[in-house]
Formats: C-alpha cells, structure tokens, sequence
C-alpha cells in the first residue's frame, strides 16, 4: 500500500489530465474531475466513476442547461493496490484516461481490447 497526501494525489490527477494530448483535452466539453476518497459501499475496489452524457450521445438540446459530467477518482482503492509511488502515478494515469474514454463514448470493452481496462 502506498499513501500520498491529499495534495501529493491531487497533483498527480493533474499529472495525468496534462498528459492528455493537447486536442484530446480541447474536445473535451463540461466536464469537470473530483477526487474522493472512498467509492461507494456497493463497489470498493472501484478506481474511477464517469458520471455524464457520453459526446457520442448528446443532441442539440443537451447544454440547454445540462450540468457538467463527472469523473470521479478514488484515492483509497488506488493507493490500497499499489505498492509503490511510481506504480500509483501509473495507476492514477491509467484511470483518468479510462474515465475521460467514457466521456468521449468508450465502453468498457472497447476498452479492454485497447489495453485500458
């Protein structure tokens, strides 16, 4: 198990959303990224949660006032599986970009045969 301070892990979310390639993160639309500490009870090995619209299924009446999607990352089950700080960076990395595939209408699957799942 590996622990950083709040800080230290919300500077490493933001490693990884700045290693999104500069038009990837263009394309990106209201979206914001949380951190949390625990995921819900039901799903505590959970990593990241994408909360939203999908891109791909938004219509021209979605931004009509529509609040912005959500990705959260959990802090506990991502430092629980890792034993050392460069293999949580890669963790935290690993599961922004899983996330942010979900904003962009990436499944699971889709995903898994990319090496991301």
């Amino acid at each position: 198990m590996q622990h950083l301070s709040d800080a230290q892990f919300e500077a490493a979310v933001g490693d990884a959303l700045d290693s999104i390639p500069p038009q990837l993160a263009r394309a990106m639309d209201n979206v914001v990224v949380l951190i949390e500490q625990e995921p819900p009870a039901e799903d505590p090995q959970l990593l990241g949660v994408y909360d939203g619209t999908p891109l791909t299924e938004r219509d021209g009446w979605w931004a009509a006032g529509a609040l912005p999607d959500r990705i959260t990352i959990f802090q506990g089950p991502l430092e629980r599986m890792c034993s050392s700080v460069d293999e949580l960076r890669e963790e935290i990395a690993i599961t922004v970009v899983h996330e942010i595939a979900h904003h962009f209408g990436i499944d699971d699957r889709q995903l898994h045969e990319l090496g991301w799942g």
